[in-house]
């Protein structure tokens, strides 16, 4: 490509460094405040265009009324944010911090249904800015002359911020807040007000930041997922809490990925290099890269984010008699299900279904809840299990056993090389590593389409005759009951033990002669080849597999599940899955709404049962004892 090219693809990125920068630095702030990793910040981005498409078609498109559109947007979800934090963040403020995270998540399932309702499924482009509809000629390309007015806004807002937070007094107190909110408490400094009043700026970065882009790209019921793992690599790679910091990541990512596309298909010694497709994972390979060498963040500070559960965990107890009675019968229910086809022709299907995300689920236990090690990518092991397992049974020809046995071994390797990196790190740097890998293995799939279908995925893969019918279930339901007796056993050998000590407190299992790297790293192992075995066993269920069952929102999934099941609880995985699954395909028949209903059913287990249901019942059984 000419050098012209490549100037203009690098104004373009200056561009979008701009828009990027709006959405993180809001999220830097809330963050930096209340520690909180508000998965909902994606949704304010999506309502502030939404709300601002809709002032433009009420106002005119003028110029007053344009401007006065998107400036009101931005205010409007302030205010949302605002009653947000007042009506339900400032309650959870003192639980675990991934309830705090599931609560955001239920957010962003009530704000995207919201958006469905008043503006429907499809995409609204707005108008184009008055009077800066033109482009400018770039020797031989054009610009847009909108794009440069986001060039200018970027650099003009940053320096607003750091006047802001250096020059007045209530910067004085976001900084304290950042550093040390006990000792600004002490000093007599009401918090709740102080926490509610960066929310809010925050939201209307956010929405400031959503309504910009009226202009360059359409409303769609998709943007909050997309723009929210942009936001978290450039909060992460600038530093938590670095305004500055988020403002050189975004400018960084947002040139890698202009550079890629600048350079366009390339020819590198007989091979063919095509980096535009290095667009999809160019970010994550490099917050992977910082993380690893600098987890802090560019220009961040280490912070300490330690595992908080809120109160101590309990003890874990072998399950007594009257568990292992209700867990038999459980298990006979469920095996009599496919006996019922003609009462109910559906339940064996959902059983299925439940079956695996059982096993999913549990995998990811043994990082978060033995291990209390956070992972926003588990859908990466699940779905290079699927995969694998697909490939294999589709080319090779090793038949149905062999692929579920070789798709929890490849899940299992690339859990064990992830793993050597991420066990170096704790708290949301390890969350945000594995959503980075996790990324880089969905574009990889999604864009090898000779080996993986590409978007389309793989498919007509069946269970053998011997497994076909009923037999399958039945086979399923054994590898479940013997996945989750095997943890059970596994949290109380040396080992979980160990890797629960690790959890509990790093330094003192350390100083007693644990290698803490070295157990953690085993749970990222064992984590991964029970994911792929539950990726395994989801292709031969749906007969193949495609680039969804990788995707951030699997990995949410997987989240939910133990979370609401109860991360201190060896049944809270169970639990979990079940519930999850259940409800979620009983929403999905009553409403289109369901994502809503289901985010506020997900909200008042977070507010009544922080500890989740499983979690719950263990200390009301406990309760009932003493």
């Amino acid at each position: 490509m000419q050098i012209t090219g490549f100037i203009v693809q690098f104004l373009n990125g200056l561009a979008e460094a701009s828009s990027l920068f709006l959405v993180a630095a809001g999220l830097s702030l809330i963050f930096g405040v209340s520690r909180i990793v508000n998965f909902a910040h994606g949704s304010l981005y999506m309502l502030g265009l939404y709300v601002a498409y809709s002032l433009v078609q009420q106002w005119g498109q003028g110029a007053m009324g344009f401007w006065a559109a998107l400036l009101c947007a931005a205010l409007a979800v302030a205010v949302l944010g605002a009653v947000v934090e007042i009506l339900l963040l400032r309650r959870i403020y003192s639980a675990p911090e991934m309830f705090q995270l599931l609560a955001t998540f239920a957010l962003v399932l009530v704000f995207n249904d919201m958006a469905l309702w008043l503006w429907g499924p499809d995409d609204l482009l707005g108008p184009l800015a008055p009077g800066l509809d033109g482009a400018v000629q770039v020797f031989d390309r054009y610009l847009p002359v909108y794009d440069l007015l986001l060039i200018g806004l970027g650099p003009l807002i940053l320096l607003v911020l750091w006047l802001l937070l250096t020059r007045s007094r209530l910067g004085m107190l976001v900084r304290a807040a950042t550093q040390d909110r006990q000792m600004l408490g002490a000093l007599g400094v009401n918090q709740a007000w102080l926490f509610t009043a960066v929310f809010a700026f925050g939201a209307f970065l956010a929405g400031l930041g959503g309504a910009l882009q009226i202009p360059r790209q359409p409303a769609s019921l998709g943007l909050d997922l997309s723009i929210i793992g942009d936001a978290f690599v450039v909060v992460v790679v600038g530093g938590m809490g670095s305004i500055p910091g988020a403002y050189l990541a975004a400018l960084i990512i947002a040139e890698l990925k202009a550079l890629c596309i600048a350079l366009g298909v390339v020819e590198i010694g007989g091979l063919t290099v095509a980096f535009p497709r290095l667009t999809l994972a160019v970010e994550f390979i490099f917050m992977a890269l910082v993380l690893v060498f600098r987890p802090w963040g560019l220009c961040g500070k280490p912070l300490s984010l330690s595992r908080h559960m809120g109160a101590p965990d309990q003890p874990l107890r072998p399950a007594g008699m009257r568990a292992g009675v209700l867990a038999a019968l459980a298990a006979l229910a469920v095996a009599a299900l496919p006996m019922l086809v003609d009462y109910l022709p559906y339940a064996a299907v959902l059983a299925q279904d439940v079956l695996v995300a059982v096993v999913f689920a549990v995998s990811l236990h043994v990082m978060m809840g033995l291990g209390g090690m956070p992972s926003f990518g588990h859908a990466a092991y699940f779905g290079l299990g699927a995969y694998a397992a697909a490939m294999l049974f589709t080319m090779s020809g090793i038949g149905m056993l062999g692929a579920i046995v070789a798709g929890p071994l490849v899940a299992g390797a690339a859990a064990m090389m992830f793993g050597w990196l991420g066990a170096r790190l704790t708290g949301v740097y390890l969350a945000m590593l594995t959503l980075a890998f996790a990324q880089i293995i969905w574009s990889i799939v999604f864009q090898w389409d000779d080996v993986t279908g590409g978007s389309n995925g793989i498919f007509g893969v069946w269970p053998d005759d011997w497994l076909s019918g009923n037999a399958f279930y039945y086979f399923t339901l054994v590898i479940a009951i013997v996945v989750v007796l095997g943890v059970r056993r596994l949290a109380f050998s040396p080992f979980g033990m160990a890797l629960r000590a690790t959890r509990d407190s790093a330094l003192r299992a350390d100083a007693i002669g644990l290698n803490v790297r070295h157990i953690q790293w085993m749970a990222f192992i064992v984590a991964g080849l029970l994911a792929g075995l539950a990726g395994a066993l989801y292709a031969f269920a749906k007969g193949g597999t495609s680039p969804e069952v990788m995707t951030v929102g699997k990995s949410v999934d997987a989240l939910v599940m133990v979370l609401l099941g109860g991360i201190q609880a060896l049944a809270g995985p169970v639990v979990g899955a079940v519930g999850f699954t259940v409800l979620q395909d009983l929403f999905v028949g009553i409403t289109e709404y369901w994502r809503a209903l289901f985010g506020v059913v997900i909200l008042l287990i977070v507010l009544v049962f922080p500890r989740g249901i499983a979690g719950y019942a263990g200390v009301w059984q406990r309760r009932r004892r003493a």
